[in-house]
């Protein structure tokens, strides 16, 4: 579908909104009714709850059709892992808008309405959305650092295989410069490129392994920094 149509797609997106708002609605009607003890009627709002899912995904399959997945068979590896990285960046960005501009505007109106509770709720889901974004976020940080880590076992089990057929090891060699030899996690093969820094760790850009913290640990395992080892590359011939 064609969604250049500012309005088909501004449509769409206030068609999911209350269809996605009606299901949490129904839903807490039928908890509502559960505890008075309504059994039928409870179980009504909740079956209308799950049609109202289905209707809501059906516009987001229209507002975001490289989500929809028809044959995973088919997908490659890189176009799965494609998806799931859009997700990531859709989740930081809804995540994101709630703590930097939603609910501090929301606090901001309720304050001033000397509404007290509404406040303190709106304030405490911005702590958990900010909370929520830096989850993605590191997801996405983890996500990102498996594709090295699946190069350099791939290279690995290459020159064992090469190996078998006689055939000599690249000679490797580590780097004389700090700002960019790269470590790796003996544990589970993390590599620390001290061009890239780890950001989400609070480990800037630019930062030589030897300038990060003691306490710092790798963000693949856990591992601490003890656990590192210099990361050898192969000798360009």
């Amino acid at each position: 579908m064609d969604l250049s149509n500012s309005n088909t797609a501004k449509n769409l997106a206030d068609a999911f909104a209350g269809e996605s708002m009606a299901n949490r609605k129904y839903l807490f009607f039928a908890e509502v009714t559960r505890q008075l003890g309504m059994t039928e009627l409870s179980k009504l709002f909740r079956e209308t709850a799950n049609q109202e899912t289905e209707h809501a995904f059906a516009h987001f399959r229209l507002m975001h059709p490289e989500l929809v997945v028809n044959d995973i068979a088919s997908l490659t590896e890189e176009e799965k892992k494609a998806i799931a990285a859009r997700c990531l960046e859709l989740a930081i960005e809804g995540e994101t808008y709630e703590y930097t501009i939603m609910y501090p505007d929301f606090t901001e109106a309720a304050r001033a309405d000397r509404d007290t509770k509404a406040a303190v709720e709106f304030e405490a889901q911005q702590v958990e959305s900010r909370e929520h974004a830096q989850i993605f976020r590191k997801a996405v940080h983890n996500f990102g650092l498996l594709t090295p880590i699946e190069h350099h076992h791939a290279r690995q089990y290459t020159e064992a295989l090469q190996s078998l057929d006689g055939v000599a090891p690249a000679q490797k060699a580590t780097s004389s410069n700090p700002a960019t030899q790269k470590w790796i996690c003996r544990q589970c093969s993390m590599i620390y490129d001290p061009v890239a820094g780890d950001p989400d760790s609070g480990i800037a850009p630019g930062t030589p392994f030897e300038a990060i913290a003691e306490d710092w640990h790798c963000p693949i395992c856990g591992a601490t920094k003890k656990t590192f080892v210099p990361y050898e590359e192969a000798v360009a011939a």
